[in-house]
């Protein structure tokens, strides 16, 4: 039985259920890695992240490295004497981190691995209209998401789920699979596997502005797929085009309709009760909504004060 020292990397509320896992099963957590604090808000307050405020509530040792090649911090890194590093969340490790423990590093990533390497694993598994995803975990190489498997555990995706519920119940089943990765190494050498090499791997890019962008002449479908899968963050955006008026708005929440009809695609049709949007196949029902500058808004509430125009149009 090994004497695991651990050093947890991680940043967002995914990691902090992860870490409050292991902190309540009593590992020897002996250092925490997260991101430096950032101005934020209107009044550039520096914030912490999650799990640096988890952190401190929990006493452990803290560092906040700009670089993590910063000759100071690896020192620092190697002062603590970790034999486990365990990264959630965080961002890619330079090799002089990754290969520091004797025990190595390993990653808890929200695919199945080798579908979904990258930066938005939870939105791009819904967009592409998955029924199933996951997460497993990984022993860390030099390339983004490839080593060797230790552990993966799959769940289905409801036809109506958004990226919100998603990234909850994945971040439940990760940190518990977590503990019976470290479980699994505290024994002794894990037994991993080379993840499978295939021509058809799907990619979980960076969200940007662009692939953010609805667009109204896709199938009804993959419109859906696209506006819950960037549901509730970043939020799946267009252009309404209401009389003079021209306003970037982001859809959250709709419903499909199929019907046939003869209008061109992204034509807006509303009613005191109703918002639709014409595609190929039908209508998206939408049901929240949020315009520049303002909240988002149930269906409804808007309607309730806002007018469109017989010639309104998304883009």
């Amino acid at each position: 039985m090994r004497d695991l020292r651990i050093v947890f990397m991680g940043t967002p509320d995914f990691a902090v259920a992860t870490l409050k896992e292991l902190v309540e099963n009593h590992y020897n957590i002996v250092g925490v890695i997260t991101a430096p604090d950032r101005p934020a808000g209107r009044g550039r307050k520096l914030n912490e992240s999650a799990v640096k405020q988890y952190a401190r509530s929990q006493n452990l040792h803290i560092l906040q490295p700009t670089n993590l090649k910063d000759a100071s911090f690896l020192n620092d890194l190697k002062t603590l004497d970790a034999n486990l590093q365990i990264v959630v969340a965080f961002r890619m490790l330079p090799k002089t981190v990754w290969q520091m423990p004797e025990y190595g590093t390993f990653n808890l990533h929200a695919s199945l691995l080798p579908n979904f390497r990258g930066a938005a694993p939870i939105n791009w598994a819904i967009i592409n209209g998955e029924t199933t995803t996951g997460v497993s975990t990984f022993f860390i190489d030099d390339k983004i998401d490839t080593g060797d498997m230790i552990l993966q555990k799959e769940v289905s995706i409801d036809p109506d789920e958004n990226a919100g519920s998603l990234h909850d119940t994945l971040m439940t089943m990760g940190s518990q699979l977590v503990l019976d990765t470290v479980a699994l190494i505290k024994e002794g050498p894990v037994k991993t596997k080379p993840q499978k090499t295939t021509n058809n791997i799907k990619t979980a890019h960076k969200l940007d502005k662009d692939n953010c962008k609805i667009d109204w002449n896709d199938t009804q479908n993959n419109i859906y797929n696209k506006i819950r899968g960037l549901s509730p963050y970043p939020g799946a955006w267009c252009t309404l085009i209401n009389k003079e008026e021209v306003s970037v708005v982001k859809i959250f929440k709709t419903v499909k309709e199929i019907n046939q009809h003869s209008f061109a695609t992204g034509t807006v049709f509303s009613s005191k009760q109703e918002l639709k949007i014409a595609t190929k196949s039908g209508y998206i029902i939408v049901k929240e909504i949020q315009f520049p500058g303002k909240r988002s808004m149930d269906i409804k509430s808007l309607l309730n004060g806002y007018h469109f125009d017989s010639g309104a149009k998304v883009l």
